[in-house]
C-alpha cells in the first residue's frame, strides 16, 4: 500500500472547474483564514470598488456575477496572501537559514505572513528583528557607498500597485540608474518587443467585449484553466455567440477540452467543449505552422482573393511584398513535417481562417520563452495583418499577462530601457536629469551580480531566485552581493540566498487595509487589456510593523537621497498625491483621480486598437521571421517548463496537479509513451535530466517518469524545480527572455 506521502500518477482529467473547483477553493481558504474574513474578502473580490485579485491580470467584465467574480486559483491566491498564520521573530529564532533552505518552496509559503523587518548579518546563522529606521539606514549606507549607482539593481514583481511602482522608478532614477529589471523580462518581454515593432504598442489590442464579437479565437501556448481560469468563462460566452476556438499547444490541457462552469446548472452537469480544433504542435514549431497556414492562404487567393483583406494591407501596412515572397519560398510539406501535425488538421485550420476576419490571437509563455520568442509573436501578427484582423471589433492581439499588475508596472516606468518621452517628463516635473543609458534586464542583472559588477540587490515583491533561470548560477550571483533586500509579504526561497547582509522588509498585500491620517487608501492596477481600476484592501495587516509598499519605498528614498525635489512624506500621506504626479508624468492618465472613481475604471490609449499605429512609419509592419533552428541528437529531447494547477508563478499552493493526474508531488517529467518505451523506462521510474550548454553541465535528479499525451521528442516539467537546467545565457533575441520553453536535455536513470 502506498504511503500518503508517495507520488500518485493518475489519469488526465477531461474537463476543468465544476463543483470540485468550488470545493477545493473553499477548503483552501477556510483552512487558512477565519470564516468571517474569508467571506468578507470573497464578497468583494474583483467586484466594482472592491479588491483586485492578486493573481492573474485577466480583466473583469462590466457586469459582475453576484455568486462570485473569482476562480479557484484566485481563491488560492487570497488564501495564500491573507493566511492568518505568521512567520514572526520567534519563527526565525527557531530555524536557521540552513534549516529553512532544506525545506520545500511549498513548506516555506505555508509558514505565514511576515510581521517584522528582519536582518541576517554577515556570518550569522539566523535572521533577527531590526527596526525600520535601522533598516533604511543600512540600505542607504550601502547604496551611497557604491562607486556608481549602476552597481545596484532594483527588481519589481507584477503584483506591485501603480502607486508603488511609480515611486520606485522615481527613486531609482533620482538615485541615478535605469537598473530596473522586472518580471516582464522573464515572461512577456518578447511580446512587448514584437508588438512595439509591428503595431507600435507593446500591449494587446483587444478588449473583453471583443471576445463577444469574435468569429475565431486562436490560443497559442497557453493553459487558461490553471493560469487564468476566468478566461474560460469568456471563451464559453464567445462560443455561445458563434465563435470557433482553436487550441495550439503541445500538451492536451483539460480546460481547453471541456469547461464546467460552476455558476450554471448546465455547466455543472455537462460543461462546454472549448476547442473546436486542438493542434498538438511540437515544442516551438509555431512559426513553421503559421508559415504553412499562410502559404496555403496565399494559394487560396488564386481563386478567392477575398481571403485576404487587401484594402487593409494596402492602406494600413508596410512590408507585405517582402513578407509574401519569404512565405512562398518555403516548402509547405517540410514546414508541416516540422510541426508534427497532420496535414488534414492544418487544412481545417486554414479553412477556419479563410472564412473569417474577426480573429483574436491569444498567447502565453508557450510563445515567448524561446530563443526565437520575438519571431513567434511577429509571425502571429503577420497572420492577423493578412486578414485585416486588427483595429476592428472582435479581432486583434491578446497576450495574456500573468501577475495582476505586471502591465501596469511597465506603464508606470518600470523599464530598464525607458522611453525618451518618459525621461523628458521626469526631467520637466522633478527638476533633475534622469539617466539615459539602458539599465540591466533580469538576466543582465544576474550576470552583473555574478561578476561582482552589481553589489546591491533590492527586490519589491516576487521570488526572484525561483523565477530566474539557471538556479545555481543565480544563487551564486545573489550570494556575491554586499546587500540583498526583499520587500515581501511571505517567506520565500530568495530570502535564503542572502548577500553578505540580507534584509526582509514585511509589506502589506492586496488584501490589507492601509489607513493614513484616518483615511482608508486605495491603490490602482492595470489589467491585461489596458483598463486601469481601483483595488482596496479590507483586512487588518498581520502586524503593526508591516508597512505599505509606497511607504517602504518613500522611506528608503528619504534615507538615501540628499534632495529637496520630492516630498516623500507628502506623497504617502494620501495616495491621491501620488496619482497627481502620475497624471503629470505618464501619458493617458489625464484627470486620474477623477476618472479612477468610475466603477469600471478607464481604458488607456491604444493605437493598435483604433488603427492609429504609432510605429515610426505610422503603419502596421509585416516582418520576415525565422523558423525554429534548434537541432537535437537521437538521444536528446526538447523540454518545456510549466506550472502545476496548485501553483501561480513561483507560489506553490499545494502538491497536486489534478488536471494532469499528478498528486502529492512535483518532481515529474511528462513524456510520450513511445519515448518511454524507447528508453526502456516505465511509469514512475526515477531519472535525471541533464544537458551541456557551452561546456557547463547542468543536472536535476529524482524526477519520476509520467506517460502523457505530448508529442514525441518533447518533455514537460514543473518550474522552479527544473530551472537549474535553463542556461543563463540562452535567451530570446532582442527581448533577452530566458528560453525556458525549449531546453535541450538528455535522460538517464
Amino acid at each position: 500500500m502506498k504511503n500518503k506521502k508517495d507520488l500518485v500518477i493518475a489519469s488526465q482529467a477531461q474537463s476543468a472547474a465544476g463543483i470540485k473547483a468550488v470545493y477545493i477553493s473553499l477548503q483552501q481558504i477556510f483552512s487558512r483564514m477565519s470564516f468571517q474574513n474569508s467571506f468578507k474578502v470573497l464578497s468583494k473580490l474583483n467586484q466594482k470598488k472592491g479588491m483586485d485579485c492578486p493573481g492573474c491580470a485577466w480583466p473583469d467584465p462590466d457586469h459582475r456575477s453576484k455568486l462570485g467574480e473569482f476562480c479557484e486559483n484566485g481563491v488560492k491566491a487570497i488564501a495564500e496572501e491573507a493566511m492568518e498564520r505568521v512567520a514572526d521573530p520567534d519563527f526565525f529564532a527557531k530555524y536557521s537559514v540552513e534549516e529553512l533552505s532544506n525545506q520545500s518552496d511549498y513548506w516555506l509559503g505555508q509558514q505565514g505572513r511576515l510581521t517584522h523587518p528582519m536582518i541576517l548579518r554577515n556570518g550569522e546563522t539566523h535572521y533577527t528583528p531590526i527596526s525600520w529606521k535601522e533598516t533604511n539606514q543600512i540600505i542607504a549606507k550601502e547604496l551611497n557607498s557604491l562607486s556608481s549607482p549602476n552597481e545596484a539593481a532594483f527588481y519589481t514583481s507584477g503584483r506591485t500597485s501603480n502607486e508603488a511602482a511609480f515611486l520606485y522608478q522615481l527613486f531609482v532614477r533620482m538615485f541615478g540608474t535605469n537598473n530596473l529589471p522586472d518580471c516582464s523580462n522573464m515572461c512577456h518581454e518578447s511580446s512587448g518587443v514584437a508588438l512595439s515593432k509591428t503595431v507600435g504598442i507593446g500591449k494587446g489590442s483587444v478588449t473583453l467585449n471583443d471576445f463577444n464579437k469574435a468569429e475565431l479565437i486562436l490560443i497559442f501556448g497557453q493553459n487558461p484553466a490553471t493560469n487564468h481560469p476566468r478566461m474560460l468563462s469568456t471563451l464559453e460566452k464567445a462560443k455561445k455567440n458563434g465563435a470557433k476556438v482553436v487550441a495550439i499547444n503541445p500538451l492536451k490541457e483539460a480546460g481547453l477540452i471541456n469547461f464546467k462552469n460552476p455558476q450554471s446548472p448546465s455547466g455543472i452537469l455537462k460543461g462546454v467543449d472549448i476547442a473546436d480544433l486542438y493542434l498538438q504542435i511540437k515544442i516551438n514549431e509555431d512559426v513553421a505552422l503559421l508559415k504553412a497556414v499562410m502559404a496555403k492562404l496565399f494559394q487560396l487567393t488564386a481563386t478567392r482573393p477575398e481571403v485576404l483583406d487587401h484594402e487593409f494591407i494596402n492602406n494600413k501596412t508596410a512590408g507585405f511584398t517582402e513578407f509574401k515572397e519569404e512565405i512562398l519560398g518555403h516548402d509547405i510539406e517540410k514546414l508541416i513535417q516540422k510541426t508534427g501535425i497532420a496535414t488534414s488538421e492544418i487544412d481545417i485550420l486554414v479553412d477556419l481562417i479563410a472564412n473569417r476576419s474577426k480573429i483574436i490571437a491569444c498567447w502565453g509563455m508557450g510563445l515567448t520563452q524561446h530563443v526565437n520568442g520575438v519571431d513567434n509573436i511577429q509571425e502571429v501578427v503577420n497572420l492577423l495583418l493578412m486578414k485585416g484582423s486588427i483595429s476592428k471589433e472582435g479581432a486583434g492581439t491578446c497576450p495574456v499577462r500573468g501577475h495582476s499588475n505586471v502591465q501596469g508596472d511597465r506603464t508606470m516606468g518600470i523599464a530598464e530601457k525607458p522611453s525618451k518621452e518618459l525621461l523628458d517628463k521626469i526631467s520637466e516635473n522633478f527638476g533633475f536629469t534622469p539617466p539615459k543609458e539602458h539599465g540591466y534586464s533580469v538576466v543582465e542583472a544576474i550576470e552583473a551580480m555574478y561578476k561582482g559588477e552589481a553589489k546591491v540587490f533590492i527586490g519589491m515583491g516576487g521570488n526572484f531566485l525561483s523565477a530566474a533561470p539557471d538556479t545555481n548560477y543565480t544563487t551564486k550571483a545573489l550570494n556575491n552581493c554586499n546587500l540583498t533586500a526583499h520587500i515581501s509579504t511571505k517567506l520565500n526561497r530568495s530570502h535564503l540566498t542572502p548577500g553578505k547582509t540580507a534584509l526582509i522588509l514585511p509589506s502589506m498585500g492586496r488584501t490589507d487595509t492601509f489607513v493614513k491620517n484616518g483615511k482608508e487608501q486605495f491603490v490602482t492596477v492595470e489589467n491585461s487589456m489596458g483598463v486601469v481600476h481601483t483595488s482596496k484592501g479590507m483586512l487588518t495587516p498581520p502586524s503593526e510593523f508591516v508597512e505599505s509598499e509606497p511607504v517602504i519605498v518613500a522611506n528608503i528614498a528619504k534615507a538615501t537621497l540628499n534632495q529637496d525635489k520630492v516630498d516623500w512624506d507628502f506623497l504617502t500621506e494620501d495616495y491621491n498625491n501620488i496619482r497627481d504626479l502620475i497624471e503629470k508624468t505618464i501619458s493617458g492618465f489625464e484627470n486620474y483621480n477623477q476618472r479612477i472613481q468610475q466603477p469600471i475604471g478607464f481604458e488607456l490609449p491604444n493605437g493598435a486598437r483604433t488603427g492609429e499605429f504609432t510605429t515610426p512609419n505610422k503603419k502596421a509592419n509585416f516582418t520576415v521571421n525565422k523558423i525554429n533552428e534548434i537541432t537535437v541528437e537521437d538521444n536528446e529531447f526538447i523540454m518545456m517548463t510549466t506550472r502545476s494547477h496548485d501553483q501561480f508563478n513561483t507560489t506553490i499552493y499545494g502538491l497536486d496537479d489534478r488536471y494532469r493526474g499528478i498528486y502529492n508531488g512535483r518532481m515529474v517529467v511528462f513524456m510520450n509513451p513511445n519515448d518511454i518505451y524507447k528508453l526502456e523506462l516505465k511509469k514512475g521510474d526515477k531519472v535525471s535530466l541533464y544537458n551541456n550548454y557551452n561546456n557547463v553541465k547542468r543536472q536535476v535528479d529524482n524526477f519520476s517518469v509520467v506517460p502523457y499525451n505530448i508529442p514525441k521528442g518533447c518533455l514537460a516539467t514543473y518550474y522552479p524545480e527544473s530551472n537549474p537546467l535553463v542556461p543563463i545565457n540562452l535567451t530570446a533575441h532582442l527581448s533577452h527572455t530566458p528560453s525556458s520553453k525549449s531546453i535541450k536535455v538528455k535522460i538517464k536513470r
